[in-house]
């Protein structure tokens, strides 16, 4: 008889982001099978159809078919998504639980735009540890489902919940995750430290305003850089007055917290090598300013506006921890949009870093404000391209729905280089166009100023948000990535909680991967 070699396992500790608590007794193993496409499909809801994976199916065999005999019991095949817990199928595991891959001939959708059968693999698994977890188990082994990082991602962003400041009493188990029956050491743990730069960015974006101020925003930014290797340089006030950032320093004067230019360094190739620069918008609180938000503030909209920062801090911290032979400058302006005393007001021109005087329409713009100085200020390193992360405009959302990223780009090399990372991350991207009449709507005519930062008209504001930011870039190669419409999961997501995303952070990561293997390509 067959035997599974349960010395095809190896434990890793998952990294902080991950892992809360301390590992129990209870251990539990997920496998998988192939079913129907969907949840609740009457074609082929047959047990004479199961597939299991090959793991599955030599766990099967070890166990007598106890396995199939409990499912058989269970009494329907799985749809995607779906999980069955079966307890004692074999003493090794007290707890098998298996989980629904869908079509067994999943690859590439074009039409979807991303390949199927890796988020299919995050979906099942994201279901199966939840389940997992449910259960109090201190440990869950994962079989790799013959896409090992698909795997380890679903895993390490399924267990992941933000109970940082919950009572310890009530905070949920995180078991520590290790990995069955393959020997991909190295997928494995690359899926587990592109998971944990998400759940960083999450992380970050789901801690209270009043704990992520610019300074303590900085302190939490640190702390998890400088033991990544990355230098950083903490830029105050003073130095942000000296650099003639008028237009960053406009948006902070509102609030009593000071403002913080955070600069972040890694040199993975030589020195000389121009870096990529990557710009987050680091409005740790928004209130809208003097043209106070209509919605209250919501919850989400007003701490989740620092989302680009977030992704940057954790799209470097990735970048270290994989150690891509690139060059990388992380640019993150941090302040308050508050509607203090020295708030910025309706009608005030200011004048940017690079000479461009803006007239202020709208307060609750502050983002292309600040960003419009700190991609000034990227010139200074002659990059070999610019890519700014910001929850800019809720009409992305008008867009997109929850779907994707709204991408602009002025180079057609970059967007396709996004483009093939979000097919094999799952976290869709889409391209919206830099035609010049958005560009007629934040240049001003009559008022004295050379751009506005609020579209002139009721029409294309994430377009015209673009088209603004494209003056302060000059001739560089720039991707422009608006996040709003993916800031906050509704749960729709198996493999993550309702909450802050972090998105688009994997595909990022895995962006530059790609081009760290093919350097000449920007």
């Amino acid at each position: 008889m067959p035997k599974i070699n349960h010395g095809w396992v190896k434990d890793f500790s998952m990294p902080d982001h991950c892992i809360g608590g301390s590992a129990a007794t209870g251990k539990a193993l997920i496998l998988g099978m192939y079913g129907p496409t969907q949840s609740g499909d009457d074609q082929c809801n047959s047990l004479s159809n199961v597939v299991f994976t090959e793991t599955a199916s030599k766990y099967n065999t070890y166990t007598c078919m106890e396995l199939f005999k409990q499912l058989r019991a269970s009494g329907a095949v799985l749809g995607l998504g779906e999980s069955r817990v079966f307890f004692n199928v074999d003493e090794t595991f007290p707890i098998t639980i298996l989980v629904g891959l869908g079509n067994q001939c999943y690859g590439y959708n074009e039409l979807e735009q991303r390949d199927e059968a890796k988020e299919a693999v995050r979906t099942a698994v994201g279901s199966g540890v939840k389940a997992a977890q449910q259960l109090g188990v201190g440990k869950i082994y994962v079989e790799s489902f013959g896409i090992t990082e698909a795997a380890a991602e679903g895993a390490a962003l399924g267990l992941w919940i933000y109970q940082d400041l919950k009572n310890k009493s009530r905070r949920k188990r995180v078991p520590h995750l290790g990995l069955y029956d393959d020997c991909d050491w190295t997928a494995w743990q690359v899926g587990l430290e592109k998971a944990a730069s998400q759940n960083l960015a999450r992380q970050l974006m789901e801690a209270p305003s009043n704990l992520t101020t610019p300074i303590l925003f900085t302190m939490m930014a640190l702390d998890e850089l400088c033991k990544a290797g990355i230098s950083a340089e903490v830029r105050v006030e003073n130095w942000i007055v000296d650099n003639r950032m008028d237009a960053f320093l406009a948006v902070a004067k509102g609030s009593l917290e000071q403002p913080i230019f955070l600069e972040l360094m890694y040199n993975g190739c030589d020195p000389c090598t121009p870096p990529i620069v990557l710009v987050g918008k680091g409005i740790t609180y928004d209130s809208g300013g003097l043209c106070l938000k209509r919605d209250a503030m919501d919850l989400f909209l007003g701490k989740g506006d620092m989302g680009g920062a977030a992704t940057v801090v954790a799209t470097m911290r990735a970048i270290a921890a994989l150690h891509l032979p690139i060059n990388v400058r992380g640019l993150i302006p941090l302040c308050e949009n508050m509607p203090g005393a020295g708030s910025f007001k309706p009608g005030d021109i200011i004048r940017a870093m690079n000479g461009k005087n803006i007239l202020v329409e709208n307060t609750d713009h502050e983002g292309e404000l600040i960003l419009a100085d700190a991609l000034s200020y990227a010139q200074k390193y002659n990059p070999k391209f610019i890519l700014d992360i910001a929850t800019l405009t809720k009409e992305a959302q008008y867009l997109m729905g929850t779907s994707a990223t709204t991408v602009f780009s002025n180079d057609d090399s970059l967007w396709m280089s996004i483009k093939a990372a979000s097919v094999h991350t799952g976290d869709r991207v889409w391209r919206l166009p830099l035609w010049d009449v958005y560009n007629e709507q934040v240049e001003s005519i009559n008022t004295g100023a050379d751009i506005v930062n609020s579209p002139i008209g009721d029409h294309g504001y994430s377009t015209a948000a673009a088209a603004f930011l494209a003056h302060f870039v000059c001739y560089n190669k720039w991707l422009h990535l608006d996040t709003w419409s993916v800031m906050v999961d509704s749960g729709e997501t198996t493999y993550l909680r309702k909450g802050m995303s972090g998105r688009p952070t994997r595909t990022i990561v895995e962006m530059m991967a790609m081009l760290a293997c093919k350097p000449n390509q920007c």
